[in-house]
């Protein structure tokens, strides 16, 4: 079963509406009151034996947690062979080079393209001395760059600093420490910052809530800790300096002052808010940090294992049918039953149709 169940329940279920609109859900409150006095305290019971099934299926998430601390140590050494590969620092053999495609028409369309390069290779060849470049460049960028949730926030000056972006690891609590998980950058050195990784700490609970334990489904993440980035002077592309013109009130005079203001970077990931002690937050602010979570455990279940199929784009392809099967089990089927009566377009909300990140309950 999946450890992080929560996060992706609910994707397939946002936005269901009813022909018409919003189905009217009875008060369930009023159903249990309308019960004869003898059944109700009969579903009580029941209740309580659900509170308890919650609580079991919170330490079955602890274990997998576990398991998948232990599984982490045996993808771990190939994980480092594909940073040894991607940096050049090993270059892999004939066989470990080999792979047989099984779609005949991808073969036939490489062939093609290898005869074009080679007829572009041949004219360049007098031109431009022969290149062999080392590993794999840009390997984290080009992933970076190829999907939609990291892209958004690339910005053109991020993309020389990520050009030295060696590896991406995730490291998992120790047994007895409370539940989390940390994200690794590991960077070559570069002319940007003195960091060798770059951490970000996702804490994560498997308990139900006291006050709604019927809500729990699988853990998730509560609160996350960046680091603090050592820059180079005059290279934190997460400021900008700007100049302001500031007048005199009593002499009149003009003078010119520069401030630093924050600067849009994928190098504020490093930087996220933090979760109100007390629970409460604006929209913003909630609606930032479930992003921020939803990144960090797309790092952790999809980036990082399929690092790989991203670089290639076979990954993307696998998240776009899913998205659409979803759409079709859902979204679409409900869209039929509505057929075309303009008369229901009122009742639409697009807040409740749209699917919201997950894993983002506030604590």
């Amino acid at each position: 079963m999946d450890a992080n169940k929560g996060k992706d329940k609910g994707k397939g279920d946002q936005g269901m509406q009813s022909p018409g609109g919003q189905m009217d859900r009875p008060d369930f409150h009023i159903m249990e009151s309308l019960l004869p006095k003898a059944v109700k305290r009969r579903v009580h019971a029941l209740k309580r034996l659900q509170v308890q099934c919650a609580n079991i299926e919170a330490k079955f998430y602890e274990e997998v947690h576990e398991l998948e601390r232990k599984y982490a140590a045996l993808y771990q050494p190939l994980f480092d062979k594909r940073r040894d590969v991607v940096t050049g620092t090993v270059e892999p053999t004939d066989e470990e080079c080999e792979w047989q495609s099984d779609r005949e028409e991808e073969e036939e369309l490489a062939e093609e393209l290898k005869k074009k390069a080679a007829v572009e290779d041949e004219k360049k060849e007098e031109a431009t001395p022969e290149e062999d470049p080392k590993g794999i460049p840009e390997f984290w960028l080009a992933i970076f760059k190829s999907v939609d949730m990291l892209s958004d926030l690339l910005q053109e000056h991020d993309e020389p600093i990520l050009k030295h972006l060696k590896d991406i690891q995730v490291k998992f609590s120790e047994p007895g420490q409370p539940m989390s998980f940390t994200l690794e950058f590991h960077f070559e050195p570069n002319g940007f910052f003195n960091n060798a990784v770059l951490t970000k700490v996702y804490k994560m609970k498997s308990e139900p809530d006291a006050s709604d334990p019927f809500s729990f489904e699988g853990p998730e993440i509560i609160d996350c800790e960046g680091c603090q980035i050592d820059w180079h002077k005059g290279k934190d592309v997460t400021v900008k300096t700007i100049k302001k013109k500031q007048k005199h009130k009593g002499r009149g005079t003009v003078r010119t002052v520069t401030k630093q203001v924050p600067n849009d970077s994928f190098f504020n990931f490093f930087n996220p808010i933090k979760v109100s002690p007390d629970g409460e937050m604006d929209e913003d602010s909630e609606f930032t940090l479930a992003t921020d979570f939803e990144i960090g455990h797309f790092f952790r279940e999809r980036i990082v294992p399929r690092a790989v199929l991203y670089f290639t784009g076979e990954a993307l392809e696998d998240d776009e049918s899913f998205e659409e099967e979803e759409l079709e089990e859902g979204d679409e089927e409900e869209q039929d039953e509505e057929g075309d009566d303009d008369d229901d377009e009122g009742d639409f909300d697009p807040k409740k149709a749209e699917p919201q990140p997950a894993e983002c309950k506030q604590q």
